[in-house]
């Protein structure tokens, strides 16, 4: 539980560092640095900012002079205030939250590359009956190539078998010796983590299971972390866009219990599980807060645009009533998340 809860706060925290030193750069004053909302704990002031430790741990926020999510209408005309920044600088401000997101994850994927990234090795545990596999592979056989090229992990296998046309060629080891086995893969029809049926070719085989460290080094280590926070993100971005048009329910939805729970089991695992699951939680917070909703980053984004091509401000009272529909939403969907959690922790 311990580990969750630190885990958290270290991504709030470098999330609301992001919008700190973006303000910062651009000259705005940052009053208020606030790990949790609510009653503030602990505070100590360093240079111009309050730096503290709040009550409820589900969030954090920077206080920039001049800008009040809880009064729209707050503004300053000081030459260090947020609103004083053209619409520009106050983006690169917002940016800076999701974007430190981003970045954190991408160095921890660099740290994962450098010292081994773990993969299924490309050996086979047993096969499918009935399929192209069943009578010419057996457990225990490594896969060396696959229609001649060179397989690092199982996830090459199956990358290769679907890129394959008509036959899939295998180069493989058992037992010390080197053997070539030609196959036909099927096409089935499966569901996807969606739930949606996709088709796939396949061949018949499962893997053993075996985990193999991969080291990579130069330009594959900041690939292979890149292509990995990419991903991520368009993992996440699906599965919005799948939550909205209802092709996924509500009650997928996850809340802090079930963040903190899944965590705390994670950490059990092992670090690097742990850098994992650490690396994919900081670009779920990153995506999610540039979603254009206006108690958001993404929100205040789209407020700062109408001003940017428009050159005038949003109405205020129209961007207070956003604002306040944008908390609701937020609050909802908060809700949801954790009966959801509850539900999932009672049901096992």
């Amino acid at each position: 539980m311990l580990s969750a809860i630190l885990i958290l706060s270290f991504l709030i925290f470098f999330h609301e560092l992001g919008h700190f030193l973006m303000a910062r750069l651009v000259g705005v004053k940052v009053e208020v640095f606030s790990i949790g909302f609510g009653k503030k704990l602990i505070c100590k002031k360093i240079g111009q900012t309050n730096w503290c430790l709040s009550a409820i741990p589900l969030g954090g926020y920077v206080q920039m002079k001049g800008q009040d999510d809880s009064n729209p209408f707050a503004k300053s005309d000081d030459e260090d205030s947020y609103t004083s920044k053209t619409p520009w600088q106050r983006i690169l401000i917002l940016l800076g939250g999701p974007g430190f997101n981003f970045l954190l994850a991408f160095l921890i994927y660099i740290f994962i590359a450098i010292n081994g990234w773990p993969k299924l090795a490309p050996i086979v545990g047993k096969t499918i009956p009935n399929t192209p596999a069943a009578k010419v592979l057996k457990s225990g056989d490594k896969i060396i190539e696959v229609n001649g090229i060179k397989v690092k992990s199982w996830d090459d296998v199956g990358r290769l078998i679907q890129e394959s046309k008509n036959e899939v060629k295998l180069k493989v080891l058992r037992n010390g010796k080197i053997i070539m086995l030609t196959l036909k893969p099927k096409i089935e029809t499966i569901k996807n983590i969606f739930k949606e049926k996709i088709k796939r070719k396949i061949i018949g085989i499962i893997p053993s299971g075996k985990i193999i460290k991969i080291h990579y080094s130069g330009i594959e280590i900041i690939k292979i972390a890149w292509d990995k926070l990419v991903n991520d993100s368009m993992l996440i971005f699906k599965s919005i866009q799948k939550l909205i048009t209802g092709a996924i329910g509500l009650n997928t939805l996850s809340g802090p219990i079930g963040i903190v729970d899944i965590t705390a089991k994670v950490s059990q695992a092992g670090i690097i599980p742990l850098l994992f699951l650490t690396a994919l939680l900081s670009v779920n917070l990153g995506v999610l807060n540039l979603l254009p909703i206006p108690a958001l980053d993404g929100g205040h984004i789209v407020f700062n645009l109408y001003e940017a091509f428009f050159k005038k401000e949003i109405n205020e009272e129209i961007m207070y009533r956003l604002t306040i529909a944008g908390w609701v939403i937020l609050g909802t969907l908060m809700i949801i998340g954790i009966f959801n959690d509850i539900n999932r922790i009672i049901g096992g």
